[in-house]
């Protein structure tokens, strides 16, 4: 318990100094979101730090055990199962893993200060936030802030009692010093640490990414590695198969197979930013699951087609990343609005103000709506919204608990805002 009431926080005013613990009072977490805070998948809209985060609490049927049981009283790590098909705590088995995932978890993208600087204090305490609330299955890559998720999130998991969460990261690009560190520091545009990335899905390179993980974060059981961004919108149309025949032939994926043949990890992961990529990844390789960042989200279900079942037919399970679709869905169209990192085009901003003019007359967040309607999918055991601000992790909560009428769903559907054969959450 102690571990978890360190997580109430007092950020200072200038977001740099230190911390003052809040107490905590009886309610649930984010029942009353702040409807003006900025959210994004990728953190583009940081919210200033110097403000009084409001104290943080567990559910009702949770309250006297706000901690997760050891794996050894609990295989199945449950936590405070309460009713209801959005129930952020509720459990899933990540596809025919030994992982299972609660229904919300946190990615952390954002906190590695790639796309908007992030005071060390602020995500601290949005962290810190995520662990108070209960939620328990944390995402990280080295490519996140190059280095800096990792050891950001470390620093916090570090105090926590390892059997209480699951932790994934990622392996496909190694750090290494710059030749000239000056000058790299120099031409550096985000807040990302001053380390030189190289690419690298060889034997050599998973085993020194994944090692390198362990030490960035201080924590030595990692649940899942992923294969990250071996796509053409990272490497060129003609540079995916090179790298996918490196992870073959150059003894990547075999040391993969070997972690998790000999139990230091339990799945073996693909994260995929694209459509067409899990087609040239299974059959080819035996994937457990794929990390699904916007090809299945509120605003774009393109991975029904083909995509889904294909994981359906070879038994791999799903997380849905960036179910904002990074950041579209919950900021609308304000001008921070973001849709797949970039500028919201006209086309997709029409479409989003659609959805929002449905969900609106409904009484319902277009987030809510946002962040439940992948929960609905078969196959999906976890979606990993970034939040940057402890604000955010509140309204997250807020948002998968807020009940969405049947009547939402299928409006959505007969305007023909939904894929015709996207699973929707009705009872």
């Amino acid at each position: 318990m102690a571990c978890h009431e360190a997580g109430l926080y007092q950020l200072t005013a200038s977001g740099h100094t230190g911390l003052t613990p809040l107490s905590r009072v009886s309610g649930e977490v984010g029942v009353r979101a702040h409807p003006d805070t900025s959210h994004s998948d990728a953190g583009t809209d940081a919210r200033g730090p110097d403000r009084v985060l409001t104290s943080l609490a567990y559910p009702e049927s949770c309250a006297n055990n706000p901690g997760l049981p050891s794996r050894s009283a609990h295989p199945n790590r449950r936590r405070c199962n309460t009713e209801g098909t959005m129930n952020p705590y509720r459990l899933k088995q990540l596809g025919h893993t030994a992982l299972s995932l609660p229904a919300l978890g946190c990615g952390t993208a954002t906190i590695g200060d790639m796309r908007g600087l992030i005071p060390e204090a602020q995500s601290t305490a949005t962290l810190e936030a995520a662990w108070a609330a209960g939620i328990s299955f944390y995402d990280s890559a080295p490519w996140y802030g190059r280095g800096k998720s990792e050891l950001r999130l470390g620093s916090v998991l570090r105090a926590k009692p390892r059997d209480a969460y699951t932790l994934t990261t990622k392996i496909g690009r190694t750090l290494h010093r710059p030749a000239d560190p000056a000058s790299f520091a120099a031409a550096m545009t985000d807040g990302s640490l001053p380390i030189e990335i190289r690419f690298d899905y060889t034997r050599d390179g998973v085993m020194r990414s994944y090692e390198d993980s362990i030490q960035r974060m201080g924590i030595p059981v990692i649940d899942a590695l992923l294969v990250h961004d071996l796509d053409p919108m990272h490497h060129g149309d003609d540079g995916v198969e090179p790298f996918l025949r490196q992870l073959e032939d150059g003894g990547g994926f075999a040391a993969l197979q070997a972690l998790k043949a000999s139990g230091e990890i339990n799945a073996i992961g693909v994260g995929i930013n694209m459509l067409g990529m899990i087609p040239r990844f299974i059959p080819r390789f035996p994937i457990d699951f794929f990390l699904v960042a916007m090809p299945y989200t509120l605003l774009d279900q393109g991975a029904l087609d083909h995509e889904l079942p294909l994981c359906a037919e070879h038994g791999a399970g799903v997380i849905i990343g960036a179910p904002f679709a990074s950041g579209i869905l919950a900021s609308r169209t304000g001008p921070a609005a973001t849709y797949a990192y970039r500028p919201v085009e006209t086309p997709t901003a029409t479409k989003v103000a659609r959805i929002d003019d449905v969900c609106h007359a409904h009484g319902v967040p277009i987030g809510a709506v946002a962040l439940q309607f992948p929960l609905a999918h078969p196959l999906v055991a976890s979606i990993i919204p970034g939040p940057n601000h402890p604000d955010q992790v509140r309204t997250n909560m807020s948002w998968l608990r807020t009940e969405v009428p049947d009547a939402l769903w299928r409006d959505l559907k007969s305007e023909g805002l939904l894929h015709p054969d996207a699973p929707i959450p009705i009872a």
